[in-house]
């Protein structure tokens, strides 16, 4: 079983292409990915609005797309086309999926994953940006 950590993207992005891991700049994703590096996963992603599942390594380019106003259909689509970018690098059955991201970024991939750990779930931004700086 592998250890796989999940993301959300952030609104606030570099104004050029650039390596996923630099491209989102808030302060919250930079928390989040210190603090995923820590709990050594085999593998961590970006759940992108536009891009789907996207590697820490993936040159893309800068965008203005959310999940937070798109429709339930659109975000259906969306979380299907992640599990079948999902199931190419992981066992979905078997692999152990952490998700450090919001409840629309993870509603329709949770109930396809087996193996699922939410370490901040039902806290507002503030507080998460709180337990990730202790």
């Amino acid at each position: 079983m592998r250890k796989i950590i999940l993301i959300s993207c952030v609104s606030k992005k570099l104004p050029n292409k650039s390596k996923a891991r630099d491209l989102y700049v808030s302060a919250l994703f930079k928390k989040n990915l210190r603090f995923a590096q820590k709990l050594d996963p085999d593998h961590i992603f970006i759940l992108s609005a536009k891009y789907g599942l996207v590697d820490l390594d993936d040159e893309i380019e800068p965008y203005d797309l959310t999940l937070n106003t798109m429709s339930t259909a659109e975000i259906r689509l969306w979380a299907n086309g992640v599990l079948r970018q999902l199931a190419e690098v992981s066992d979905l059955q078997q692999d152990h999926f952490i998700f450090l991201a919001g409840d629309k970024y993870r509603k329709y991939l949770l109930p396809r994953l087996k193996n699922v750990e939410i370490p901040l779930q039902g806290l507002r931004i503030g507080e998460q940006l709180h337990r990730l700086s202790e």
